[in-house]
């Protein structure tokens, strides 16, 4: 079900800014669901139409089970979201869903309690999972009885192959463990509306998993900015690539864990920086790593938004939204994006739009055609940390390869 219960406490009021080329004032909002700005509602008869359409296979499952829903664009703290039991799992878990999860992908936050285990657990969907906090072990294994474990700590994240049996446990007798979790699960429940099929049926997909004992072994193939793995013990500390594509000196990973279709990335940025504004398709789950600093976010001609956060906060952009990232803090910033491969709009290279400047044709604001604005409440907000921008070298080097205004 969905709930507004949490909602209050999980959404501060954000800030609207005035940015010139908007036409735009500065002004507050209180109500989480403004945010949406223009909230399309129409008229009680219009909507008798679909009613029936409101909900999908995916949201009468999460209902069924007795979890929650909560809004997904913004939380400050996935540490902090209130969870309930899943009889199912055998931990306490809600659901976070974006404004296309019930087609796309979805999130939850699922806690271990102290000295417990989850139940044993497969499922016909893949799953990409980051810890919070705790410390722990995972153990997978195929119908064959192969079976391979490893072990989890903050940071660490990793995927479970599809249909493969598994099983979490908490390492502490003391502490809770939190992990997010990102699937594909709403396309597959609502083609299926069969919850026993996609938890209960018998087949190894051994492409995918065939018990290989160092199959969660932290290490991987690198090709370019991918990096093949199915777990990474550390994703805070791990060293990335340059990428000065996104802007500003920063450093990028991509993964595909456990050979799934989902895919993600780690993207760090100096202190003093901020990384290229830019739009794509729904289901980005930007969840910070470290550091602290705030997001713009806005739809096409409507007024930026502005999102605090800081390690724990988990920011979806809707659909085709701007955003861009700012890095406020004394140290680096960083985070990683759980992400549904529909978010990718590539051009006819493989490359994805996100990465091309508007000017070509992509979806990326370049730092000349940025507002001056944007710039001069960055400035500000470093100034109340005591810091000053470190820009001047991003825009320098931007500008040889800076496409002509069309």
């Amino acid at each position: 079900m969905w709930t507004d219960g949490p909602l209050t406490a999980l959404y501060p009021p954000p800030i609207i800014y005035a940015i010139p080329q908007f036409n735009m004032r500065l002004s507050r909002i209180n109500s989480p669901w403004s945010i949406l700005l223009k909230s399309a509602l129409v008229s009680e008869k219009l909507a008798e139409k679909f009613k029936t359409e409101l909900e999908t296979p995916y949201t009468r499952f999460i209902a069924s089970e007795g979890l929650d829903i909560i809004a997904g664009i913004y939380v400050p703290s996935l540490h902090g979201v209130k969870v309930k039991p899943w009889a199912r799992r055998g931990g306490n878990a809600v659901f976070i869903n974006h404004d296309a999860s019930r087609t796309t992908n979805d999130c939850h936050v699922m806690e271990i309690p102290a000295g417990q285990k989850l139940n044993a657990h497969r499922q016909l969907f893949e799953e990409t999972i980051l810890i919070l906090s705790g410390r722990g072990s995972t153990t997978v294994w195929n119908d064959g009885g192969a079976k391979s474990s490893f072990e989890w700590g903050p940071g660490s994240i990793f995927g479970i192959p599809v249909n493969a049996n598994h099983q979490h446990f908490n390492g502490s007798g003391n502490d809770s463990a939190r992990y997010v979790s990102v699937s594909n699960m709403p396309p597959i429940m609502n083609v299926f509306e069969d919850p026993e099929f996609l938890f209960n049926t018998s087949h190894d997909f051994k492409g995918r998993f065939s018990g290989e004992p160092d199959y969660f072994a932290d290490q991987g193939e690198q090709k370019g900015l991918l990096m093949k793995t199915n777990f990474v013990a550390d994703a805070i500390n791990l060293p990335l690539i340059e990428a000065k594509e996104r802007g500003a000196g920063g450093g990028h990973i991509r993964f595909q864990l456990a050979k799934c279709s989902m895919n993600s990335h780690i993207s760090q940025f100096p202190v003093g920086t901020y990384k290229k504004c830019h739009r794509h398709g729904p289901g980005a789950h930007v969840i910070i790593l470290s550091g602290e600093g705030y997001s713009l976010m806005w739809p096409e001609g409507e007024k930026p938004t502005r999102y605090e956060w800081k390690a724990g906060s988990m920011i979806v952009p809707p659909n085709m939204w701007y955003h861009q990232h700012f890095n406020t803090g004394t140290t680096p910033a960083r985070y990683l994006a759980f992400k549904y491969e529909g978010v990718a709009i590539r051009n006819a290279q493989g490359v994805p739009k996100a990465w091309i400047s508007q000017r070509i044709g992509g979806d990326q604001i370049d730092y000349a055609d940025e507002s001056r604005e944007v710039r001069t409440i960055f400035s500000d907000s470093l100034a109340k940390n005591g810091l000053l921008p470190a820009m001047e070298a991003a825009y320098e080097q931007e500008r040889p390869d800076l496409p002509p205004k069309p």
